[in-house]
């Protein structure tokens, strides 16, 4: 029997709210910053494809340490105390008039957007659900998605009409203002706190066992793990680093503010992508595989991305494509992890593979960024057909750890969406 009263859905909607700003500002706004300092100083594409790279290199060390900081300072806290590092960092973005300001605020924005990025939604959703945990998160994840949708023009439209550092004060004090809110009314509520259970239930959920082989120490001998977490982070390295010099590239070929609309365009595909996952994927389907063919979809994306030299239009179709897979990359490897781990270590799975995936990804915007600077007239076609080969190496990484995946499926995993 489920609570008509369930307080889980408040936390679901709260969450993507959280989501959307997280992401648009934290993760679709810095290929606009690029663009905006680049037009701004005149500085070179490698120096501030660096500071993206210290961006997204600073928030590893936030995301390894979540769950002391959630410990310490609690998850509303710790959230709203990241969004106000945000909003200074992308002030400091829009303000900087030496290197060294850029890479400072970088940092800044670095460390507060993970702190609404993937670990803090799985750590939101987490107490709240477990059976159901597939279509909460997905819900959640969604969030992400619509910021992109949002913000990717969003940004391009405020900066052309009012300026980087007015958009900035502007996003900057909505976004902490709501984030507070949502704090105080809702994530700092458990189910305990309310005399609830997990997905709603009248009673707890079965704890299963954890057998003697699976201690967190473990975890980097494990086999699932270990092409867990390079599946994650080979999919991400080549999906951020080409997000990041995406509308560059596209400006290349069309107006900016289409540009920013094919973008847009990518991010809501994601929608779709996550919800298909989400909602209509069996209980009992391998999960491995539906993020294979998750990264397939992003391959195919890249590819076709390769003719807008000829054919600009193909722009929509390779948005299309490539941004079906961009939600799944970050709400896929929670639900295997889920899938193939004990509950108890499911958190720190996690924590582990989201922090890892983005050590290894936030080198993707300056390596990227070097490979189009050196690459000239061919710089294009290079980051292009980096990504694709990157996506077929994470494909590679799912497929290897498979076979054995699927002998270690806890019986809980196999409840209904």
């Amino acid at each position: 029997m489920q609570q008509s009263n369930f307080f889980g859905r408040k936390v679901v909607a709260a969450t993507f709210v959280m989501a959307v700003f997280g992401w648009g500002i934290g993760f679709y706004g810095p290929p606009i910053f690029l663009y905006a300092v680049i037009q701004r100083t005149g500085w070179s594409l490698p120096l501030c494809s660096a500071a993206v790279t210290l961006h997204f290199l600073a928030g590893t060390l936030v995301v390894v340490n979540l769950p002391v900081l959630y410990k310490r300072l609690g998850l509303p806290r710790t959230t709203v105390l990241g969004s106000i590092l945000l909003g200074i960092g992308v002030y400091g973005w829009s303000v900087a008039d030496q290197p060294y300001q850029l890479f400072l605020a970088a940092l800044l924005s670095g460390l507060g957007w993970v702190t609404m990025g993937a670990a803090a939604v799985n750590a939101l959703i987490s107490p709240w659900f477990v059976a159901r945990r597939p279509a909460a998160l997905a819900m959640a994840y969604n969030g992400a998605s619509i910021g992109g949708v949002i913000f990717s023009s969003a940004w391009v439209f405020l900066i052309d009409r009012i300026g980087f550092t007015q958009a900035a004060l502007g996003v900057g004090l909505v976004s902490i203002t709501t984030i507070a809110a949502l704090s105080i009314k809702v994530f700092k509520v458990r189910p305990e706190d309310l005399g609830q259970y997990a997905d709603g239930a009248d009673q707890p959920p079965e704890q299963p066992t954890v057998s003697p082989g699976s201690k967190a120490t473990s975890l980097w001998c494990n086999r699932r793990f270990v092409t867990l977490a390079a599946a994650m982070s080979l999919g991400l390295f080549a999906q951020i680093g080409l997000i990041t010099h995406l509308f560059l590239l596209l400006v290349d070929h069309v107006t900016e503010a289409k540009a920013g609309l094919a973008m847009g365009l990518a991010t809501a595909s994601a929608i779709a992508g996550r919800f298909l996952v989400g909602w209509l994927m069996p209980p009992n389907a391998n999960r491995r595989t539906v993020a294979c063919l998750s990264y397939g979809c992003q391959l195919l994306g890249c590819l076709v991305m390769t003719g807008l030299g000829s054919f600009p239009d193909l722009l929509w179709l390779g948005g299309i494509l490539f941004g079906a897979g961009i939600g799944n990359a970050t709400s896929l490897p929670p639900l295997i992890a889920q899938a193939e781990f004990p509950r108890q270590q499911t958190q720190r799975v996690v924590t582990l593979i989201v922090a890892t995936a983005q050590g290894c990804y936030a080198f993707a915007p300056a390596f990227f960024g070097a490979l189009k600077s050196l690459g000239g007239s061919h710089g294009e076609l290079l980051l292009l057909g980096l990504a694709a080969g990157v996506q077929g190496l994470a494909i590679l990484a799912l497929v290897v750890g498979n076979r054995r995946s699927a002998q270690h499926i806890p019986e809980f995993s196999r409840h209904s969406l």
